[in-house]
């Protein structure tokens, strides 16, 4: 008896040890999730000047998905934005992070301390600039053109994160693809695509991430409220006259809002930590 309480004291002491990570990760996820919670019940509940002014119910949604030109033509731009953001990035983050870190060229180094300097630029500065550079390329007031700028300041983080992917990936596998009669082109889509995934997931995920939530760019680069993102429709629907603010359609706006960044997050988290790890377990 003396020797099994002896080996299981050591089970539990670990456990004990662990007890204060557990209150400090349940406490951060108390702290982070409470803001969510409180927007979707406030987005029910009754509330004076608001579409639910009695009863809980779906009245700020329905206030919500007819205003202007609709709920679903707003999550539509949203959409469309977010998706050609990440396809962009992808696109661009897999070349570019391939390049760096297989390729021998001079200045390799500099130019990419140069690419992640961008990060070092304040992002707002940047935006009247991109404004007049996109009129002149006839992109203006274009979600083509906003997701080009959404995809630039996307690019420098992408682009560390594939290379340090593509770097943990061992060179033999590239040269025995290359052994078989593989090209460059058709090594990288065929046999290193794959093998870094988990950092183009991390990478879209982020991608994802600004351009569904981003109001600033939107705020400057689109004029046409039928062209309007959910987050810039959100800002404008929640003024009502005499200067009150609809914060039943505004939680209601946030909710929906959220709702896709929580489900990609939870169906995508397990790839997303291998990406980040990727680098960090290199050499």
């Amino acid at each position: 008896m003396a020797s099994l309480s002896a080996t299981r004291s050591p089970g539990r002491l670990a456990k004990l040890g662990h007890t204060p990570y557990y209150v400090v990760a349940g406490g951060l996820a108390v702290l982070f999730l409470f803001p969510l919670v409180w927007s979707a019940w406030a987005s029910v509940a009754p509330s004076p000047g608001t579409s639910q002014a009695s009863g809980y119910g779906l009245g700020n949604y329905r206030a919500l998905l007819d205003y202007n030109a609709g709920l679903w033509r707003y999550l539509g731009n949203s959409a469309l934005v977010s998706v050609l953001t990440v396809a962009i990035t992808l696109a661009v983050s897999l070349l570019g992070g391939y390049a760096f870190a297989r390729f021998e060229f001079p200045g390799k180094n500099l130019l990419f301390l140069v690419t992640l300097a961008i990060l070092m630029v304040p992002y707002a500065t940047l935006l009247i600039p991109l404004y007049v550079l996109l009129g002149m390329a006839g992109l203006q007031n274009s979600l083509l053109g906003l997701s080009l700028v959404l995809a630039m300041f996307q690019l420098p983080f992408a682009t560390f994160m594939m290379r340090i992917s593509f770097e943990a990936i061992p060179k033999e596998l590239e040269e025995s693809a290359l052994l078989d009669g593989c090209g460059t082109f058709r090594a990288l889509t065929r046999v290193m695509t794959p093998a870094v995934k988990p950092g183009l997931i991390t990478v879209g995920l982020f991608a994802f991430l600004a351009a569904w939530n981003d109001f600033i760019a939107p705020l400057i680069l689109i004029s046409d409220s039928t062209k309007a993102p959910l987050p810039l429709a959100i800002a404008t629907l929640r003024q009502q006259s005499m200067g009150a603010i609809d914060y039943g359609a505004t939680e209601a706006g946030v909710t929906v809002l959220a709702v896709p960044c929580l489900v990609l997050f939870i169906l995508l988290q397990r790839h997303y930590v291998r990406g980040f790890m990727s680098g960090a377990l290199k050499g």
